[in-house]
């Protein structure tokens, strides 16, 4: 199934969703990434300031991978709905 973000706020849900599917913690990630338990928390609430190497990294980790593509139509409420 795939995924769609928008916003930080999307993506971190995924990548929390994500992360629980695969059995882990945010202590597990972090030790296997070599990042603080703090900044995948941070990932996963959508706060701004994320680099982008963390977030690969993260993916990464989680065995996802990130597609760049033309942008679809829906709203970002439509795209929320989506994560319900």
């Amino acid at each position: 199934m795939h995924q769609f973000a928008r916003t930080p706020k999307q993506l971190g849900a995924i990548l929390r969703r994500e992360r629980r599917k695969a059995g882990n913690t945010q202590e597990e990630l972090g030790g296997r990434i070599k990042h603080r338990q703090a900044t995948i928390s941070k990932v996963e609430s959508g706060e701004p300031g994320t680099r982008v190497d963390t977030l690969l990294d993260i993916l990464a980790a989680l065995n996802l991978e990130l597609v760049i593509r033309p942008r679809t139509k829906g709203t970002p409420e439509e795209i929320e709905a989506l994560f319900r």
